[in-house]
């Protein structure tokens, strides 16, 4: 927990903990844990499956996750992340040495036209999507690279890496090619995708005031570093 009072919480999610039931995961998610330490007070606009639930992060991804406890501030917090008035930040190990140490990633992003699971950058179509990006080190055969979400789409940050040619590390959908290659360079094989959502800010709609938190990286991602460097 990084942060919780009356009207919202603030939690560092686990990468091996499923926000909400689904997808073969129907116990042991996120939402069964804050059911019980809330004592079922939780915002229902989300309905049952996902009480509280005003964004979500992909299984493997770990990080800053805001819960609301009530629909007046899940309402709030809804209308922040749809109009971009949320501060994300990403760190993500990458494989490969991006050309450029910063640089804006301005590609649509549809619904892969034959893989259902799938996203896909695009030029014509697809929903705009940006991401800021910039290299923090570079290693022998991969980046840690931190990156700004503008916007929220699914899957934003490994479709946009991967489009790059610089797919996540571990990501078993995007990047596969890239990843084989960085296990025979290296001998190193990431346990999942090595994303983690590092920051997140926005108003609290309680007080008016902009609250920002940081979720230390969990040990994988810390010896995923130490091994790539």
């Amino acid at each position: 927990m990084l942060y919780e009072d009356e009207s919202l919480l603030v939690v560092n999610k686990s990468p091996d903990i499923a926000v909400h039931p689904g997808n073969g995961h129907e116990r042991h998610t996120l939402v069964n844990a804050l059911l019980h330490h809330c004592r079922g007070q939780l915002s229902g606009i989300g309905g049952v499956a996902r009480p509280g639930i005003v964004h979500r992060l992909d299984l493997e991804t770990s990080g800053c996750l805001v819960v609301a406890k009530d629909d007046a501030t899940h309402l709030a917090l809804s209308h922040q992340f749809a109009g971009r008035e949320v501060g994300k930040i990403y760190h993500a190990l990458v494989c490969g040495s991006p050309t450029r140490n910063s640089g804006e990633i301005k590609v649509a992003i549809a619904r892969h036209p034959t893989h259902r699971k799938r996203m896909a950058a695009t030029e014509g179509g697809g929903r705009a999507s940006w991401t800021s990006y910039e290299v923090l080190r570079r290693f022998k055969a991969a980046s840690l690279v931190q990156c700004t979400l503008h916007t929220g789409r699914t899957h934003q940050i490994r479709v946009h890496m991967e489009h790059l040619g610089y797919p996540v590390v571990g990501d078993t959908i995007y990047g596969k090619k890239q990843n084989t290659r960085l296990r025979e360079l290296t001998g190193y094989a990431a346990p999942r995708q090595m994303l983690h959502a590092a920051r997140l800010a926005f108003t609290h709609p309680q007080t008016g005031k902009v609250v920002a938190f940081e979720a230390p990286w969990p040990k994988d991602f810390a010896e995923a570093v130490e091994a790539l460097s």
